[in-house]
């Protein structure tokens, strides 16, 4: 390793990255800044489309490992996690991002999500969460380490069209804050990132998402959306020696959004 290398804020760390779709990720954009800062990257990834995506991109970083992981099956989650052990022997980032809900309810009425929408949406988006932190805690155990995931301030208020991922992104915000306080006597810190809107492969799925960027530009008070960038940086410091003593916390990137009434 060179002398450049070593000099790196985040040299020697290991970073798991569960969610990366393809270029214009949001964790694709921690991934690369973790990567920038120095750290060891490793990926997973949902079926053979995805995994068409992500290998090509992990090639471009130094990554130790891409794997496949369900993360609504208990024993794809075990071997994730056992492979960054037996690749690493420890663990000291995990990037969550990840989010699903079905066409169905994202759209309409809220009150009209079928049970079934509602427990995969909660299942995908805020539970992976849990189960992720619960397999990372012992890999992190002695040493520390963050989780950071992505959620939205369709959270928080009322957001056309969002309606069940809505819900569930509250929920994540609430196990962030329930993991934190777990967490924290072994130095792990979790955190929430709530960005603004940005052209995503998931936001392809919210109707009228063009509609909601546009004008979410005049809304803010800095009258500018944000970029994928934005929060890649973001992602990094929380994981850095700026994020030390930040958790539970949901820390937005979004121009000032949040801050507006109507």
């Amino acid at each position: 390793m060179s002398q450049t290398q070593q000099d790196l804020p985040l040299s020697g760390k290991k970073a798991l990255i569960l969610g990366v779709a393809n270029e214009r990720s949001l964790a694709w954009a921690i991934a690369r800044r973790l990567h920038d800062a120095g750290a060891e990257l490793a990926f997973s990834y949902q079926g053979e489309a995805l995994e068409r995506r992500v290998r090509p991109l992990s090639e471009t970083v130094r990554t130790a490992f891409v794997a496949p992981c369900d993360v609504t099956d208990d024993a794809q989650l075990d071997a994730l996690f056992e492979k960054a052990r037996t690749t690493w022997g420890h663990l000291d980032f995990v990037i969550h991002s990840l989010a699903f809900a079905d066409k169905q309810d994202l759209e309409g009425r809220f009150v009209d999500t079928s049970r079934a929408g509602f427990a995969k949406a909660m299942d995908i988006s805020a539970y992976s969460l849990v189960a992720c932190a619960k397999r990372a805690e012992p890999l992190m155990e002695g040493r520390g380490g963050a989780i950071v995931t992505l959620s939205y301030y369709g959270a928080e208020k009322v957001v056309p069209n969002y309606n069940m991922m809505g819900v569930a992104k509250a929920a994540l915000e609430a196990s962030v804050r329930y993991l934190a306080w777990d967490m924290g006597p072994r130095k792990i810190r979790v955190n929430a990132i709530s960005a603004g809107p940005v052209r995503t492969l998931a936001a392809a799925g919210i109707k009228d998402f063009r509609t909601m960027l546009a004008s979410a530009e005049e809304k803010t008070p800095m009258k500018e959306t944000i970029t994928a960038d934005d929060v890649g940086h973001l992602g990094a410091f929380l994981c850095g020696p700026g994020g030390l003593h930040i958790t539970g916390s949901t820390l937005y990137v979004d121009s000032g959004a949040h801050i507006m009434g109507a």
